[in-house]
């Protein structure tokens, strides 16, 4: 019989959850083909450092690159270092680097590992005293340092850039300057104010039309040295819209954990391809539905992906920024670490209730590999909220 527990509902009622008995998803084995599929990482904390956690970064290293052989293993992409490492929300530059030499190096060890990681300006504190030019050398010192490491970039967007920024000009002036330097083409990432409510009027505007014609002369100027752009705007006609304009060669990928199944799947003309942190917590399905994809089996992609849209929806729920919660958390539940603890202390980010709702729906994705220790553990988050 599936395992039986208590969940608590909105209304603050306790409700028995019967798990659904679905046989998890099944990865076939082999590379994916037909679309590059990044899933971006979430790194795991050491729980028994003698730190700080609010103010302090130990990693446990083991666990967190043994979370990135299994991505790799699924024959998904890499993404490294970004926004789902907490970069921004309490994990470190000094900390970054580590984790991207480690990773790179790693990836060396796995034939057909493709891994890039992000370089940002996250070591300069945005103020007043910030010019462009202190912009400009923090990104080229974290751009050296990833390839410096053999790695791949993803340049990532910068607060200190939207802090100190006075017109669009000034974006193109930056960003010229980095892409001129870089060895190899880059992927540039738009993130959006929902995921970090610095960046509000990133591109020189609040108006988002105005901010997307800035990016769109960026990638015409530079396009032999830009692989593609991941754009994080929840906001799935504007990244149709765009990808139509980009120039040969340049792709889109997608980073609306909203509405991905069918910005990937495409419109018979263009697609997206994906980079994504919702892909950490659905690996197993989002690898198999890339290979349906590979078969030409579009019926399956979208029946394997369909279940996953309302926990992505839910694991990117209003406040965005807080998406992390969730990813570690499937992971905990999955068996992928021992502990629920995060960098910063951000698994306290989450209600209680926002938890056991996002365990019921991995439950009806097929998305716990094991689902006596999923709900066992499920048991064990209650229990310090009082559940018993």
């Amino acid at each position: 019989m599936p395992p039986t527990l208590k969940l608590p509902r909105r209304d603050g009622i306790l409700t028995r959850y019967t798990l659904s008995g679905r046989t998890p998803v099944l990865v076939p084995p082999g590379p994916i083909r037909s679309r590059i599929g990044m899933a971006a990482v979430h790194v795991v904390a050491d729980p028994l450092a003698s730190i700080n956690p609010s103010l302090e970064v130990a990693l446990d290293w083991d666990a967190t690159l043994r979370f990135r052989h299994h991505i790799w293993s699924l024959g998904l992409a890499v993404a490294e270092a970004m926004d789902t490492s907490q970069r921004g929300m309490g994990f470190d530059w000094r900390t970054a680097k580590e984790l991207i030499r480690r990773s790179v190096a790693e990836s060396k060890t796995v034939p057909g590992a493709v891994l890039a990681s992000g370089a940002g300006t996250d070591h300069l504190e945005p103020g007043p005293h910030v010019t462009l030019a202190a912009v400009e050398a923090a990104y080229e010192e974290q751009c050296a340092w990833v390839e410096g490491c053999g790695g791949r970039i993803i340049l990532m967007a910068s607060r200190a850039l939207a802090a100190c920024a006075k017109e669009p000009g000034d974006y193109l002036k930056v960003y010229g300057r980095i892409l001129t330097q870089v060895r190899e083409p880059v992927i540039i990432h738009w993130l959006g104010e929902m995921f970090d409510p610095a960046l509000e009027g990133y591109w020189g505007s609040r108006d988002l039309d105005q901010a997307t014609e800035t990016l769109l002369a960026i990638v015409r100027e530079y396009d032999a040295r830009i692989d593609g752009v991941k754009i994080s705007l929840l906001d799935q006609a504007r990244e149709i819209a765009m990808r139509k304009r980009f120039p040969p060669g340049v792709r889109m990928y997608t980073g609306d954990d909203f509405d991905y199944p069918t910005t990937i799947r495409g419109d018979g003309d263009r697609y997206s391809d994906a980079l994504l942190g919702i892909f950490d917590v659905i690996a197993p399905a989002a690898a198999a539905a890339l290979k349906a994809l590979d078969a030409g089996d579009a019926a399956r992609y979208t029946h394997i992906l369909a279940p996953t849209l309302t926990l992505s929806r839910q694991v990117f729920g209003a406040p965005t920024r807080f998406y992390k919660t969730g990813v570690v958390f499937a992971a905990y539940l999955n068996g992928h670490q021992s502990h629920f603890r995060m960098v910063g202390g951000q698994e306290s980010a989450r209600s209680v209730v926002h938890l056991a709702e996002q365990f019921a729906l991995m439950d009806r994705a097929g998305l716990l590999r094991d689902p006596e220790l999923a709900a066992e553990r499920m048991r064990r988050v209650l229990a310090v909220a009082g559940v018993e």
